[in-house]
């Protein structure tokens, strides 16, 4: 950038480049602080095919907090949370420690649309047909060019947009990890034979590459899972005399498959940016991390990014956030993904036709009638398990804090804000002082963990326990900056 010209003020306090789940979850989560959001959208129209994704635990706990399960779920379809590790047909776990211990199917285009409508009601701008193509960052702003040539200035930009994320490239952060070896087709279509026909041809297979399956998914809807010939340019999209060819080849029969609601064709590459912010400007979602779609984590990677992200980020414009909150997203975020690329290399071990992980499976499946093991597998793939690293103490502290009745609604209906909470069950004795435009304070609170006071993140997380003013005076310098005079 040229040092002689100073840049123009920003016009916006953040650009986001994407609009897909976890760029209007951001845009949402900036706008309850009043941040001057810009969504930029390179596609000019939403998707025109309607892919079913499934919603974890925990993601439907983050929806709950701001309000928006009921919107969501009055248009999904609810099943167990069972058989998400391998596809291994365990039973769910009893007891999980959650309100929602259920997986929400549901078509993604809602999700982005529900997310959408949240984010513009709350203030927020969305722009499609506009992609960045270059930005500059200085000690002040980021200044983003679009394609058509336009300048744009904000204080902040996150790439949101994608596995092969434009702002990840420019920004120069680096992606390493496996690249694609093999390609399996997905789509949702109907079939021409009967029930019975395909349940016979299925029965009658040898045991084989368990990334084939063939399932009901409505009347007269399959979703159709098969290995692809190779490994092509993904940004082709399949046709249906592929899927017809490659059911064929491993099933011997393509049952008369046709009238494909969507198809589409993904990878097993398994990537994790090295560095999740350069200066001003961050990556969150598929642009910080890709992998294969087993266990149905990625979209809610993405969406639990966006909810770190946000508080910290708006807290940091603001004016009040201390001087390291904002590199807490890194920190908290980076092993996560780690964990769960981690985990979908495991399973797509498991789904091999070689002897030696057949093996392995088998072994896991019995290990997993121990009730421990399937809780332990369950809890990592709804991401309930995350425990962020606070420093010692409680082991409860930097775990999510589960929905609760209180005695006027739900916990997580008191937390719609995006703000901080501190939930007082010492008749009084504490308070949030200066802090109180940024944190809620429930005292009197009849239910809750076995604790006298718990103090929240934003994000649900919990952030401190105990009794002692002076402790949680700390605490909220800590995650709130310094009290207002």
């Amino acid at each position: 950038m040229d040092s002689s010209k100073s840049p123009a003020p920003p016009a916006y306090d953040v650009i986001i480049a994407g609009c897909g789940p976890a760029g209007a979850m951001l845009a949402a989560e900036l706008r309850l602080h009043d941040v001057r959001v810009l969504v930029l959208e390179k596609e000019t129209e939403p998707v025109s095919f309607v892919r079913i994704v499934g919603l974890h635990i925990r993601s439907l706990e983050l929806l709950a907090m701001r309000g928006l399960l009921d919107r969501v779920a009055e248009r999904g379809r609810k099943r167990p949370a069972a058989g998400f590790f391998a596809a291994i047909g365990k039973p769910a776990p009893e007891h999980l420690d959650t309100a929602h211990a259920y997986m929400l199917g549901i078509p993604q285009p809602v999700i982005v649309d529900v997310l959408e409508e949240h984010a513009t009601a709350l203030g927020a701008r969305i722009r499609r047909g506009s992609a960045v193509a270059g930005f500059e960052q200085d000690d002040d702003g980021v200044t983003v060019t679009l394609a058509d040539g336009e300048r744009l200035r904000s204080r902040y930009l996150v790439g949101c947009d994608g596995g092969r994320s434009t702002v990840r490239k420019l920004l120069g952060v680096g992606f390493p990890g496996e690249p694609t070896r093999n390609e399996t087709l997905m789509g949702e279509m109907e079939v021409g034979v009967p029930p019975e026909e395909i349940a016979a041809t299925l029965a009658a297979l040898p045991q084989g590459d368990r990334r084939f399956s063939l399932g009901a998914f409505g009347r007269g809807v399959y979703r159709v899972v098969v290995p692809a010939e190779g490994v092509t340019d993904r940004a082709q999209a399949p046709t249906i005399e592929d899927f017809r060819r490659r059911l064929r080849a491993v099933a011997g029969s393509d049952f008369g498959v046709h009238s494909p609601r969507w198809m589409s064709r993904f990878g097993d590459a398994t990537r994790l940016a090295e560095r999740y912010r350069v200066g001003r400007v961050l990556l969150a979602g598929d642009a910080a991390h890709i992998h294969p779609p087993i266990g149905g984590q990625g979209l809610n990677l993405g969406v639990q990014d966006a909810f770190n992200l946000g508080w910290k980020l708006a807290a940091r414009i603001r004016g009040w956030a201390p001087e390291s909150l904002l590199d807490t997203y890194q920190a908290e975020r980076h092993p996560v993904a780690w964990d769960v690329l981690d985990n979908t290399r495991a399973q797509l071990e498991l789904l091999s036709p070689e002897p030696g992980p057949r093996a392995v499976r088998r072994l896991l499946t019995e290990l997993m009638d121990v009730g421990e093991v399937n809780r332990r597998l369950i809890e990592k793939i709804t991401a309930i398990d995350i425990r962020y690293d606070f420093g010692d103490g409680d082991d409860r502290i930097g775990r999510r804090q589960p929905d609760i009745d209180l005695k006027d609604g739900g916990l997580y209906e008191a937390m719609h804000r995006g703000r901080g909470l501190l939930l007082d069950r010492t008749d009084g004795h504490l308070t949030v002082g200066g802090w109180a435009t940024r944190v809620d304070h429930l005292p009197g609170a009849t239910a809750g963990p076995d604790a006298p006071s718990v103090l929240l993140r934003p994000d649900g997380h919990i952030a401190w326990i105990g009794d002692d003013q002076r402790e949680l005076d700390a605490r909220l310098r800590r995650w709130f900056g310094e009290p207002a005079v």
